[in-house]
């Protein structure tokens, strides 16, 4: 029998926690539940968590700064998070640190729920593919390990965010191919939604710098002018 997923709740609204742990236990979550930033943060240090709900306006340490260190951490733990904050500014920030998805306040229950439950499936998809595709994917000097999730280049280790290496990994996986920002929203974050292309824009960029000989005439991944990006290991004429 598999084990229950271990869910954090960092919520400050004690009437939208309450229903929280309500409605995700019936589905069989082990759930914690922290009403302020410093008591989630410690949580959150103790490590084991399965995913992360996490609410952006805290008392103490507020949801941005969680997610950020949440980001710094070994393992990866899935995100959501939850505001009143429903504008596309924040919504952008939170992607860009690292959340997996974003509810704003007031949300459906049911889409909360939904929205856990489709973090697992695509995590349990990806875990299943990287098992299919153990080998190391090597492009020249640079070096892919999809099972211990380690990047070189030129034999000299690359440090990639979790969601950089996702990413790297989704454009090596599909070489020569041209994807559209949105299709790359869709394929390593998970979304539909427009708006959130500037999120893809931000991570290309830092990746460039990282493993870019010149990130301003890229080799790696390079723009499709009016298309959008592919990977390519050819080297420039």
């Amino acid at each position: 029998m598999n084990q229950a997923k271990k869910l954090l709740i960092v919520e400050d609204d004690e009437n939208i926690a309450e229903l929280l742990q309500l409605h995700l236990r019936k589905e069989g979550f082990e759930i914690a539940h922290a009403a302020d930033g410093n008591t989630g943060m410690d949580k959150l240090k103790q490590g084991g968590w399965d995913a992360l709900i996490l609410d952006l306006m805290l008392p103490g340490v507020d949801g941005l700064e969680i997610c950020r260190f949440a980001r710094t951490m070994t393992r990866y733990t899935p995100i959501i998070i939850i505001s009143a904050r429903s504008g596309e500014t924040h919504r952008v920030l939170g992607l860009e640190l690292g959340a997996d998805d974003y509810l704003a306040k007031p949300f459906s229950m049911l889409e909360l729920v939904a929205r856990v439950k489709a973090l697992f499936r695509r995590q349990e998809a990806m875990s299943q593919n990287l098992r299919l595709d153990a080998g190391t994917l090597t492009f020249g000097t640079l070096t892919i390990d999809p099972l211990t999730r380690d990047v070189q280049l030129n034999n000299v280790p690359v440090d990639l965010t979790p969601r950089e290496f996702d990413l790297l990994y989704f454009f090596a996986r599909n070489p020569e191919t041209v994807f559209s920002r949105l299709n790359l929203l869709n394929q390593v974050w998970g979304y539909e939604h427009e708006g959130y292309e500037h999120t893809v824009n931000t991570h290309i960029n830092r990746l460039r710098i990282k493993i870019e000989d010149n990130p301003a005439e890229p080799n790696f991944i390079r723009t499709v002018w009016g298309k959008g990006y592919k990977f390519t290991a050819q080297p420039r004429e």
